[in-house]
């Protein structure tokens, strides 16, 4: 399993840099780097719940999950 965050591809459709978004969310820039570049481990609701307003999105268009090899053809553990 996999999730992909595709803040990058969101923040491109809507003309908006980094620095502004990291302070219309109010999150450091540090962490809305790690959340672009898709390494973050996880997410806060809230978070996501600021980005999408600050970009007029849904929560769909930033996260996506596609499915890897490892969680589809892998051997069941008993």
């Amino acid at each position: 399993m996999a999730i992909i965050i595709n803040l990058d591809v969101m923040m491109a459709k809507r003309k908006v840099g980094l620095t502004e978004l990291a302070k219309e969310v109010d999150i450091t820039l540090a962490n809305l780097s790690i959340l672009k570049n898709n390494k973050a481990k996880a997410v806060r609701l809230s978070t996501l719940d600021a980005i999408c307003k600050a970009l007029q999105c849904q929560p769909g268009d930033i996260l996506e999950y596609v499915e890897t090899e490892e969680a589809s053809g892998g051997e069941e553990c008993e």
